[in-house]
């Protein structure tokens, strides 16, 4: 669960890194210094907003029966699989004109005044937030072995994204970006099958679902979970050596859909066609006087 927190903390924590980066930039390039005060203050509400969320829905579970708690981590693991999938293809998107569209947003802002300045960073950030919350407590879950591992991932992952974040605004680093998200979308993709995976085997030992005991395959003897090699590939990819006809349907079909539309080229929008010229018609004589 090491790599895949880190990497979920590292995609969210440079997405809201970049954000901050952006409207703090606009801010100080504009004279408008006086303004970031209220965007930090924007960003720490909604800090506390999404730790309050996670420890509310942490500590209601956590008093519930068996098969609640399953119903609820289920459910919140598919939460956390559509938070990724609309994620991904939403950055796929919006990578090229995100800044653009982030200063003409806080620009509008600072016409409003603190207030609004205070709104958009508080869900700018807050929406990057409730993200990696609903993936934190699905990984926590998966790992089954605690927070620990899974906690440390998530505060590597957003450390090194702060500190690349705070790099690309002092301008001391420049990389390609649309790439960075692509790469980091691929190995989403199969991190979320796993996690789609793991939330349909709570609802099936809640019985919301059927097939619990329908094993696709049982590889507890040649690739057991607790063997370096098994807890690498639950890591990386969710492995579950016991797992059912519906979790291996399902995660087979997520990752060929998702993978291939996420991979399909995009179509550039086309030019408009240039008007063609209109020809110049004979000179009167008052033109030419």
């Amino acid at each position: 669960m090491l790599f895949s927190s880190a990497l979920i903390g590292l995609r969210e924590g440079l997405e809201a890194a970049l954000v901050v980066s952006i409207l703090v930039a606009f801010l100080v390039k504009t004279g408008r210094r006086d303004y970031l005060k209220w965007v930090w203050l924007g960003v720490g509400a909604a800090l506390a907003l999404c730790v309050a969320i996670g420890t509310i829905i942490a500590y209601t579970i956590g008093e519930m029966r068996f098969e609640h708690q399953e119903i609820a981590g289920g459910s919140l693991s598919i939460i956390a699989v559509a938070f990724v999938t609309w994620m991904i293809f939403w950055m796929r998107a919006t990578a090229r004109s995100i800044a653009g569209e982030l200063r003409g947003k806080l620009s509008h802002a600072v016409e409003l005044g603190a207030v609004a300045v205070v709104v958009m960073a508080l869900l700018a950030v807050g929406r990057e937030g409730l993200e990696t919350m609903a993936f934190f407590y699905a990984n926590v879950r998966t790992a089954e072995s605690g927070v620990t591992e899974p906690l440390i991932g998530f505060i590597v992952g957003i450390v090194v994204a702060i500190v690349l974040g705070w790099l690309i605004y002092r301008g001391a680093l420049r990389f390609n970006l649309g790439r960075f998200f692509k790469v980091t979308g691929v190995l989403l993709v199969f991190v979320a099958a796993g996690i789609l995976a793991y939330g349909l085997h709570d609802l099936q030992e809640a019985g919301v679902l059927p097939g619990l005991n329908t094993l696709a395959f049982d590889l507890s003897g040649p690739m057991p979970e607790d063997s370096w090699y098994g807890a690498l590939a639950k890591g990386l990819l969710n492995y579950s050596a016991q797992t059912t006809v519906l979790q291996a349907v399902v995660w087979v079909a997520y990752v060929a859909v998702v993978l291939t539309l996420f991979l399909m080229p995009r179509r550039e929008s086309a030019a408009p066609p240039r008007p063609a010229p209109v020809p110049a018609g004979p000179v009167s004589p008052k033109e030419n006087s």
